[in-house]
């Protein structure tokens, strides 16, 4: 089976959009609340925007399943206050529920969570713990997206290894679920989003995680470095060199029990670096479909996030380590997802 790590509801309804844009209005305008119920979307819409986009692509490209989230993007924690951003996730929560029901054999829930920037950041890790529980005990989901900044592109809240953070990795320890670090929009104009602020977030919050024992205190705590970990495969030399000049431990010793890796690396070289320096255990395959670069490739006639052809590419990648990475390390590191394979297959047996 080949799992998709990282997928996002990019192509969601309009009205979706549409109702987020009518809630950050009427709370700046007035501090008002939008209902949560004005939202109509039916399962018609779902299904064709699903069926014209993410399953069309995971059929041509002979991938089985995705994790799938809200669009990343859109999660722009910055708007509104704490209610704003909780009744935001839990609409966007519901929507990918809603999405996993109808394809239950084709895509798996992973969270947003509703984080807050500045002085509700606290309270919003708590509510995020709440949500996340929620969304696990009654939707199914196995996963969630973690963003180190909520300030969207100015970097205000303190690095994920804070004691603010540890109501919400206690309950990820307790339900036994990973998270996908994640940032949002960059509202930051020096700071261009999927390029720029994407990339850095990943880069940061590893060497947030080299610099802290965050792992002493949660041995089982489970974080995916999305993109291919930013700069960290291309500068593996260095972060090695700091934590031997700090006299730490070897990074495999202090993080690589904890910290995976994804795909979303759109050239066959950058894929190699990756395969070449991290551990094949430590990486997941993912595509971020459909995602920051929707364009075909001229040089190879693939789009640009038609990741699986480029590693099908590489040939220096052994059999046991390309079934690891399509597959095998997605059920490590997502503990949840093969019960919630096998209620499918269970499925399937008894319509037989």
């Amino acid at each position: 089976m080949i799992i998709d790590c990282h997928g996002h509801f990019t192509t969601a309804p309009r009205a979706l959009g549409m109702w987020r844009e009518r809630q950050i209005k009427a709370f700046e305008d007035s501090g008002a609340r939008v209902s949560p119920d004005e939202l109509n979307i039916t399962d018609d819409e779902i299904t064709s925007a699903i069926e014209n986009g993410q399953l069309k692509l995971q059929v041509e490209r002979g991938t089985d399943l995705t994790l799938f989230s809200p669009g990343a993007g859109k999660m722009a924690h910055h708007y509104g206050d704490a209610q704003t951003s909780l009744v935001w996730s839990q609409v966007s929560n519901d929507l990918i529920a809603r999405v996993c029901g109808l394809f239950p054999g084709r895509f798996v829930g992973v969270c947003q969570l509703p984080q807050s920037p500045g002085d509700a950041l606290a309270s919003s890790i708590r509510r995020s713990a709440v949500e996340l529980e929620r969304c696990v005990a009654e939707h199914g989901f196995v996963g969630c997206l973690l963003n180190p900044d909520p300030s969207d592109g100015y970097w205000q809240a303190p690095p994920l290894t804070d004691r603010i953070y540890y109501p919400l990795y206690e309950k990820m320890v307790e339900l036994d679920v990973p998270a996908m670090i994640h940032v949002a929009m960059s509202r930051n104009p020096a700071i261009q989003g999927t390029c720029a602020h994407y990339l850095n977030g990943d880069t940061a919050v590893f060497m947030q995680l080299c610099q802290s024992d965050l792992f002493t205190d949660f041995p089982t705590l489970r974080f995916i470095l999305p993109h291919g970990g930013g700069a960290v495969p291309y500068h593996w030399g260095r972060y090695r060199g700091v934590m031997l000049d700090q006299g730490r431990p070897s990074l495999q010793e202090a993080l690589l029990h904890n910290v995976f890796f994804d795909t979303c690396v759109y050239h066959k070289r950058g894929l190699e670096l990756l395969t070449d320096i991290i551990p094949a255990e430590n990486v997941l395959f993912a595509s971020e479909m459909i995602g920051a670069v929707r364009s075909v490739d001229p040089e190879t006639g693939h789009r640009f996030d038609d990741t699986k052809a480029l590693l099908d590419s590489i040939d220096t990648i052994s059999d046991d380590d390309r079934q690891a990475i399509y597959g095998g390390n997605a059920l490590r590191v997502f503990p949840r997802l093969a019960a919630h394979i096998a209620k499918q297959d269970d499925l399937k047996g008894a319509t037989r």
